[in-house]
């Protein structure tokens, strides 16, 4: 589960994020929409871990988020719109490094695993990772996610640059990852993949949650109608 209780940031008299209060349950995908400098990164980058709330709480499992600390790291796996690997090395030199990193250890035949389930083609298992494609980089990225056995995914911006067949591969993936139960909060430009997506999509609008919506109930049109009503 992914709480946050009137959550904010403040970089003096700049409110980046303004009272956010949201919860996700397991199996859930909520993606957020809004401009550039609206609160989706921010949201993003406080429950990884990465900058500190000024107020309010982030929650993981309900085990707090706070910079320092890591009982709540092994819950969460981070994959930017860029993602940032080891280009000389391969895919699975890449997952069996991250994997030890967080004291975990696998055979051969298990990180071969964990990059079938994203659908990595074996061909490029043993290939270096600055030949990959972003689609790829980010498949290896979910990989990585996996094995790490990690409840909650945060992305930041994912389908950026990425192709139709790409998009449409991530959106599998991510729907595959919900179904077992995995908790995903994506920000995102991409209103139609949005409402492909999430469960949930939130639009954010100068620091503040000003919309939620079922995507059950609201087409791409409308959502996007709403979208720029709103920004």
């Amino acid at each position: 589960m992914l709480k946050a209780l009137q959550l904010s940031k403040s970089y003096g008299s700049h409110h980046a994020l303004k009272n956010l209060s949201l919860e996700i349950e397991p199996g859930e995908i909520f993606c957020l929409l809004g401009q550039n400098g609206a609160g989706k990164t921010t949201t993003i980058n406080l429950f990884s871990g990465f900058i500190a709330a000024s107020s309010g709480q982030a929650l993981i499992n309900n085990i707090e988020v706070k910079p320092g600390t890591q009982e709540y790291k092994k819950h969460i796996a981070y994959i930017p719109e860029v993602v940032h690997l080891y280009g000389h090395l391969s895919a699975v030199e890449n997952l069996d490094l991250f994997s030890r990193l967080a004291g975990l250890k696998y055979t051969s035949t298990e990180l071969a695993g964990f990059l079938q389930q994203t659908g990595l083609p074996e061909s490029a298992f043993h290939r270096r990772l600055s030949t990959f494609s972003k689609g790829m980089r980010q498949k290896t990225g979910i990989a990585i996610a996996i094995a790490k056995n990690a409840g909650v995914i945060l992305m930041d911006e994912p389908t950026s640059g990425l192709d139709p067949k790409a998009t449409n591969e991530f959106t599998t993936l991510c729907k595959g990852l919900a179904a077992s139960g995995k908790t995903l909060l994506i920000a995102t430009h991409d209103i139609f993949n949005a409402v492909g997506l999430a469960r949930k999509i939130g639009i954010m609008k100068e620091g503040e949650l000003v919309h939620t919506v079922e995507t059950s109930r609201i087409t791409a049109n409308e959502l996007q109608d709403l979208y720029l009503e709103t920004i």
